[in-house]
């Protein structure tokens, strides 16, 4: 089996390891190898499995292994790379503690499950800008269709499946609120607009209902994004599975919105300055699930004319979704 010169052989399964009868623990045995010790009293890390073929440590990876997040397997992992065996004794002596920092894909049994499967989203709508790209007029309020940009992806959001509409205000604040009289949304002002959109998104955040899992937060701007997209994102968003973060996503490129997690609600609010939260995603890359779409409607942000023209002549286009 290991005739090639290996020091050390992972085997990475589709989920943890559930028992000695589970599909690594068999494979092991089944080439002649033998099963060391199975679990760990630590977790994250409580489901790997030691055992050697051959001589050759082999080493079943739970399924915190693909987290950045220390946890049990990366304590087993470093001693077997340093050549120091990893004994029952020495595995259990890592009990001490027995709980290692959550990671944000695992689930919280401290936490009561939710209706609908843990889907009671939120949206939130940044509507607070300066617009200075548009050369003057505030491009929220530039019409396409007949209509408001604002109020087009606002009406979209209340088709969706999100449980409630936040509508964060700031520029022109009056004029946008008018311009979406009659919809049943939640305005919340945000004083430091001028900051950038860091402080939007953490007034948007700061309003989201508490019994709310997550937000999925819009841009004022892309009128091309429809609900049937929102509910897409909602669909995809399954704590239980550790798919926490969900973006529409084309050619390998990420688009808006972004559904989130309340388990990032905290860096969320820290964020700061006129950037979004592009760098979170590739942070906790292990909790996004992606959600494929055609079509520009999730890359095109109306800030300047020549964008507000080309989405005039691509409005009546349906977005697809694969």
């Amino acid at each position: 089996m290991l005739g090639l010169g290996a020091e050390l052989v992972i085997v990475f399964g589709a989920s943890a390891i559930a028992d000695r009868r589970d599909v690594i623990p068999a494979a092991l045995e089944a080439v002649g190898g033998e099963i060391e010790h199975f679990g760990m009293p630590v977790d994250p890390g409580n489901l790997l499995m030691i055992g050697n073929a051959d001589g050759v440590p082999v080493l079943g990876a739970p399924g915190c292994a693909r987290s950045p997040v220390e946890n049990g397997f990366d304590w087993v992992l470093t001693r077997l790379l340093a050549g120091l065996e990893v004994t029952r004794a020495d595995l259990t002596g890592m009990g001490v503690g027995g709980l290692l920092m959550e990671i944000v894909t695992r689930p919280q049994p401290r936490k009561p499950a939710g209706s609908e499967g843990n889907r009671n989203v939120a949206a939130v709508i940044l509507a607070a800008g300066r617009s200075t790209r548009m050369g003057g007029p505030n491009k929220l309020l530039a019409e396409l269709a007949g209509k408001p940009l604002v109020r087009t992806v606002t009406e979209q959001a209340l088709a969706s499946c999100a449980s409630g509409v936040i509508v964060v205000t700031g520029h022109q604040a009056g004029e946008v609120e008018k311009a979406l009289a009659g919809l049943k949304v939640k305005f919340v002002r945000n004083p430091d607009f001028a900051a950038g959109l860091a402080s939007s998104v953490k007034t948007g955040i700061a309003a989201v209902p508490a019994n709310a899992d997550g937000a999925v937060v819009c841009l004022g701007d892309m009128p091309l994004i429809d609900s049937r997209l929102i509910d897409r994102l909602i669909e995809a968003f399954a704590p239980d599975r550790g798919e926490l973060i969900a973006v529409p996503v084309s050619d390998g490129r990420r688009g808006n919105p972004v559904l989130w997690s309340r388990r990032f609600f905290t860096e969320l609010m820290a964020l700061d300055g006129d950037i979004g939260a592009r760098h979170l995603i590739a942070r906790h890359a292990e909790a996004v699930a992606e959600v494929p779409v055609e079509g520009h409607g999730a890359f095109l942000d109306i800030d300047t004319p020549e964008a507000l023209a080309a989405a005039r002549q691509t409005k009546r286009q349906p977005e697809r979704l694969s």
